[in-house]
């Protein structure tokens, strides 16, 4: 048995941990499709989600690594009110290899909520995975709490810079960045941004996180003049385990528990680089305790069949060990599937 390598945490499976999928629904636009925005009627691939407050009561905010829209999404229907991003090359905001156009996505595969440091309000962040020059922009939305979802004030920053950073960290980046999650975890010094890069690139550096200060983070992103990108700090590298003879790698995350403990989200999927899909052996959750301590489990359906689907974002569900989950299908003509999981063995979160 080959030992684990200096400044890896090994994530071990944990029999008292489970998480069964105990529904699940497609994902649609209430308003339909609008080919004037380039819409479809459904929400494609889902790949990370976040609560936010608005006007007509706490939504999910899923961003789409294909789509340039934001869907707030009523976790009682299933049914999403549409952000539309800036359009891309050609007025185009769906990307796929049918209109040979996917180099030209923002790629957003991670999101979360924060206040706003001038006025408190909600911002929504959403994150580009970094794999290439045109997936370095950060989706920054605000008014959701105080209007419709068309009227909210969006922006892409140019986070060059801070993609830069993580690069330049081998540790986190491996051979080729590729950012799935983030959240906001309370540490000793201060609230951070955690950011996981999923490590299914080139050269097989595997999963790992690092951390941005929140304050710093927020500065560069949202400061009218230019700033500074925040420092990038606390490395850790990750093995996560496999499904199916393919490795786990983090899709998403989001906090558990008032500790700095983390709930995330990991994908098995055969892929040849950070850009090209592949068949997908299964998902899993699991928990980052605050000591650094890692385990995990499969994402099972009721039954207790493997659920051989692409899990890519997470946010907190309507009670307590439930979760909101949503899917990845990698068909831009299918909708993505929102997922209620029950999650047993985690203690509080």
């Amino acid at each position: 048995m080959t030992a684990p390598r200096p400044g890896l945490v090994v994530a071990r499976p944990d029999p008292a941990l489970r998480a069964r999928v105990v529904a699940s629904r497609p994902l649609t636009y209430a308003a339909g499709a609008d080919p004037a925005e380039d819409r479809p009627a459904h929400v494609r691939a889902g790949s990370g989600a976040a609560v936010v407050r608005t006007p007509a009561g706490p939504r999910l905010a899923v961003v789409q690594d294909d789509a340039h829209f934001v869907a707030l999404v009523d976790p009682a229907t299933a049914l999403a009110d549409a952000v539309a991003l800036p359009p891309g090359v050609g007025g185009r905001r769906l990307f796929d290899t049918t209109r040979g156009n996917k180099h030209h996505k923002l790629d957003l595969e991670a999101c979360l909520a924060v206040p706003d440091p001038a006025t408190g309000a909600p911002v929504l962040l959403g994150f580009g995975s970094g794999a290439t020059e045109a997936r370095e922009r950060v989706a920054v939305v605000r008014g959701l709490a105080d209007r419709p979802a068309a009227e909210a004030e969006v922006t892409l920053a140019d986070a060059s810079a801070l993609y830069a950073a993580l690069r330049a960290e081998p540790g986190f980046a491996g051979a080729e960045l590729n950012v799935e999650g983030a959240a906001r975890v309370a540490t000793g010094s201060g609230d951070v941004v955690r950011l996981f890069a999923r490590g299914n690139g080139a050269g097989g550096a595997g999963s790992a996180t690092c951390d941005l200060p929140l304050d710093a983070l927020l500065a560069y992103l949202l400061a009218a003049a230019p700033a500074p990108p925040p420092p990038v700090g606390r490395v850790v590298r990750y093995d996560l385990g496999a499904l199916g003879g393919e490795r786990l790698g983090f899709t998403d995350a989001m906090p558990w528990g008032d500790d700095g403990g983390v709930l995330y989200l990991a994908a098995a999927e055969s892929s040849t680089d950070v850009i090209e899909d592949g068949p997908v052996a299964g998902s899993a959750l699991g928990l980052i305790a605050a000591d650094g301590s890692a385990r995990w489990t499969p994402l099972v359906d009721a039954d207790g069949t493997p659920f051989a689907l692409k899990a890519e974002g997470v946010a907190a569900g309507p009670e307590a060990g439930r979760l909101w989950v949503v899917l990845d299908v990698d068909d831009p003509d299918a909708p993505s599937l929102l997922c209620e999981v029950a999650l047993e063995g985690a203690g509080g979160a």
